[in-house]
């Protein structure tokens, strides 16, 4: 329905969105991960065609408020930076002005929160058990002494989460979920 001229337009169509923040790009980065690991070679081109993606968005992220659909817009982004990789030369170096401007801890935090992230997805039990693990207890006896759990429960319980975690983090069926924490 159209709308009259007395009637304000929404936000939104005045093109008075905010911009891009942190957390709007946090919460972009698996979804880059995703595509960036099934268009790159490896692992370690894909984390880079990511971030690559995220300093660009993040340069940008003034003019990021007049786009609808940020999410499609930094897939499109990732798409073209991969075809712009297959173009270069191998042996080519970044320009100066292509060089990160972020410290490279930025990229931990995001690992981490996207950890954080698929840890509060899990059931609470798998979750709680999670985290003693991840406070250095690997012990099953420990671990169902501390819970109250029978040891067979708690070594189900934490193959359950592992798996689910893998699944969550996109990493191989076999990979070892310790190397997040």
């Amino acid at each position: 329905m159209p709308h009259s001229q007395s009637e304000p337009l929404p936000d939104r169509a005045r093109g008075t969105r905010p911009a891009c923040d942190a957390q709007t790009l946090v919460a972009l980065h698996p979804d880059l991960m995703r595509l960036a690991r099934r268009l790159a070679g490896s692992e370690a081109e894909a984390q880079d065609l990511a971030q690559e993606t995220l300093l660009r968005l993040w340069r940008r992220r003034g003019d990021l408020a007049n786009v609808a659909d940020v999410r499609a817009y930094g897939r499109a982004a990732l798409r073209n930076l991969y075809r712009q990789s297959l173009r270069r030369a191998p042996h080519l170096h970044l320009n100066e002005e292509d060089a990160p401007s972020i410290p490279p801890e930025v990229f931990a935090s995001l690992a981490l929160s996207d950890l954080k992230s698929a840890i509060a997805r899990l059931p609470g039990d798998q979750a709680a058990l999670i985290a003693l693990v991840m406070a250095g207890e690997t012990s099953p006896a420990a671990l169902a002494g501390q819970t109250g759990c029978p040891r067979n429960t708690v070594m189900s319980r934490l193959a359950r989460a592992r798996a689910q975690l893998r699944r969550d983090m996109d990493l191989a069926p076999a990979a070892p979920v310790a190397s997040l924490f």
